[in-house]
This record gives structure tokens, sequence and C-alpha cells, in this order.
């Protein structure tokens, strides 16, 4: 996603208050698609997405008076998204209790693997105690050339599909939209260990199905 300006944001939000459809214009053109993308992590389908970003926008028409200026617009616009896709998923039952999202949906995550223990020597062999069993491998002499590849994106974009929840949400703002761990933290209001946490585990699961994806030898 383009990186605009917290100026550019505070002139379009000047005119959008007093009712310039050109600026409401201007914000939906900047922000539609990330907005979209984030809205398929909650929901069922592409056109429940669309009706959760609807939504997310008529939000920001309503409130739009109120905004202070204590966080960015983009954060507080994001906000708006995930508390309005949480809360349509938990009422239609499309995905997962709004608990599962978050703090709670990761607690005591740190003392899992993120991967898996019989991918490293034993104990049993102590010269090499906890050395790679079966370390990664290259994905071929040119990796650039088969992640351009659209087969291998589209693979990338169903793995995170299936993530769990919270994952799903981190690494979609962090490598999807290439947003920084602290805005990240401030949209889905949870702490910067579990983010980090919940990051490290969606990109080692991502990891893992590549290399099965490219055939590395793994079982």
């Amino acid at each position: 996603m383009t990186d605009h300006s917290a100026a550019d944001d505070r002139d379009l939000i000047a005119s959008l208050i007093e009712r310039d459809e050109a600026a409401f214009v201007g914000l939906v053109e900047r922000y539609q698609g990330p907005l979209l993308r984030l809205a398929l992590v909650y929901a069922g389908s592409r056109a429940i997405a669309e009706e959760i970003v609807q939504e997310t926008w008529l939000g920001v028409l309503q409130g739009i008076e109120n905004f202070q200026n204590r966080s960015s617009f983009k954060t507080w616009l994001f906000r708006i998204l995930v508390n309005r896709a949480r809360t349509r998923a938990e009422r239609e039952r499309r995905t997962v209790p709004f608990s599962e999202f978050g703090d709670a949906a990761d607690a005591g995550t740190e003392a899992l693997p993120a991967v898996a223990a019989d991918r490293f020597v034993g104990a049993h062999e102590p010269q090499w105690a906890d050395h790679w069993a079966v370390p990664p491998t290259a994905w071929g002499s040119s990796p650039e050339e088969l992640l351009l590849m659209r087969e291998t994106l589209d693979f990338v974009e169903g793995v995170i599909a299936g993530l769990p929840p919270a994952q799903r949400e981190a690494i979609t703002l962090r490598d999807v939209e290439g947003w920084s761990a602290e805005e990240v933290c401030n949209v889905l209001g949870i702490s910067e260990t579990n983010q980090r946490v919940l990051l490290h585990r969606a990109r080692s699961r991502v990891r893992g199905a590549l290399e099965r994806h490219f055939d590395t030898g793994r079982p």
C-alpha cells in the first residue's frame, strides 16, 4: 500500500468535515483496497467483505466530526473496520468468537514452537543437539522468480487464509499491507510481544507450506 502522509489525510479530513464529496472520494480511493483485503480476513465471501467495507465508510461519515487526531486517521479508520468485522463475524457465526482474536487468542503461544521439534537433532546426539536435522532448503536457483509467479502468490494467499484468525490478521497487515509493528498493535489492540509472536508463527507456517509446495523433500 502506498504510504500517504498524515498531512495529506488531514487536508482531506478537514474538507470531509465540511461535507466535501471530493474529499470523501479521495479517501475511498486511497484506502478502499487495503480495507477490502483486511475485511476478507474475517468474511466468508468477497460480497460480505465489501459490505463490511461499506459499513466502515458509513461509520466514517457518521463519526468524522468526532475524530480528534489522537491517532492517525489510518489507525482510526482500520479500527472501525476491525470492530465492525469482528462484530459481524461473531453475530453471523462465520468465523470464531471475538474472544479468540488478539491477546486472548494466543495467550501462552510463546511456549509453543514455531518450527516442528522433529526438524532438530535431539539430545541423544550431544555433538549436534538442537542443530537442524531437516534444515530449510532453497526453493531453486532463483526464488525471486518463483515468488513472482501468479500460481505461487495464489498459493500463499490460500495458506494465509487458512491460518488461525489472529495470525492471519498480523501477517496480512505486516507482510501484505506493509504496516509497522506499532500500527498493527494499535489497530488490533494487542501487545508488541503478542504481535511479534503471532507474526513469527504465521511466517513459519507459510514458510513450511512453501517448502512442501516446492517439493523440497519434506514428508
